[in-house]
């Protein structure tokens, strides 16, 4: 098959194990990102299959439209309304998705926390720079944690809480909540306690149409001048420009942001990476190697399936007769 794979940042994909099983395909590979229809249509042109990391790429009717030959879209993790299902399968184009299961986006949440904490990157620089200490940083130990959803990665960093002896507990919806109680973690008494009384928040729930701004200038209006909010999972989660608008004004002191709104972040082009108060990331929460080798391993297996006739794991199962 013509395999396409677009956004490979790093230029990573190729050094993986799990590439040898494209070994019989023809398979082009790029590194940078773009937008527009006309500029992905000319990319994936001539592919019978893309395989998607996350959701760096929108797939959209007006896309498939262009692509005529195009077969198979392989999701590296879960699909998250970046692709119109609907129009694929009218198209008869098979999606299909995977899953990981490690914990490399909890470890960097964790240690997002441990570094705006110490202030380990204003310390390192100044270190570098021939100075020595210039900040007084805080321990995470005795104070309070609050985790905002107890699924996979929320449950993660809520361990890694209770070992480092912070007072954790939780806020969701009530299926979160039970299943936080049961492994023995608080539940705060509402929203309002949740975000005025924890010294750490860290956001670990799912974006979609009810969640889309969940957090409000309200919300983080509420937080301690001294407390400290991580978000590895959505930007959209918070609502447009509140936490912007919330570092400036002190509450709450600190923030520490893997994810934007449009991505990648070019030329420093985003508020929050100009604020002497957030420590911000590219992106990073998965990307790791191990993670890799599992999500394009899956996707990887996807596309072998397909080609040999015995895929059965599509979420659009009546695209495959026509694919």
């Amino acid at each position: 098959m013509n395999i396409v794979i677009p956004d490979d940042y790093q230029d990573c994909v190729r050094t993986l194990d799990c590439f040898g099983k494209l070994a019989r395909h023809e398979v082009r590979i790029f590194n940078d990102t773009v937008k527009s229809t006309h500029e992905l249509a000319a990319r994936f042109v001539d592919a019978e299959a893309i395989v998607l990391t996350r959701e760096r790429t929108r797939i959209d009717a007006a896309l498939l439209n262009r692509l005529p030959k195009l077969r198979l879209i392989s999701q590296t993790g879960k699909l998250a309304g970046h692709v119109d299902l609907a129009a694929c399968t009218a198209r008869g184009v098979v999606v299909t998705e995977g899953s990981g299961a490690g914990s490399a986006t909890a470890e960097l949440t964790w240690a997002l926390a441990l570094a705006s904490r110490r202030h380990l990157v204003e310390e390192a620089t100044r270190l570098r720079q021939g100075r020595w200490q210039g900040y007084l940083g805080q321990q995470l130990g005795g104070q309070r944690l609050g985790v905002w959803s107890y699924g996979r990665i929320g449950r993660q960093v809520a361990a890694y809480g209770r070992v480092f002896g912070m007072k954790v507990w939780m806020w969701g919806r009530e299926g979160s909540t039970s299943a936080a109680r049961a492994d023995g973690f608080e539940v705060a008494p509402s929203r309002e306690a949740f975000f005025a009384d924890s010294d750490v928040v860290s956001l670990h729930v799912r974006l979609n149409e009810h969640t889309w701004g969940l957090v409000t200038d309200d919300d983080l209006g509420r937080m301690k001048t001294s407390a400290l909010l991580v978000n590895t999972s959505r930007a959209e989660l918070i609502a447009a420009g509140a936490l912007e608008r919330a570092l400036m004004l002190g509450r709450p002191g600190f923030a520490a942001i893997d994810v934007f709104e449009e991505e990648p972040v070019r030329g420093a082009a985003h508020p929050l990476v100009h604020l002497p108060n957030a420590l911000c990331t590219p992106h990073i929460g998965y990307v790791e190697r191990d993670n890799y080798e599992r999500y394009f391993g899956i996707a990887f297996d996807h596309i072998n399936q397909f080609a040999e006739g015995r895929l059965n794991e599509a979420l659009n199962p009546s695209a495959l007769p026509a694919a």
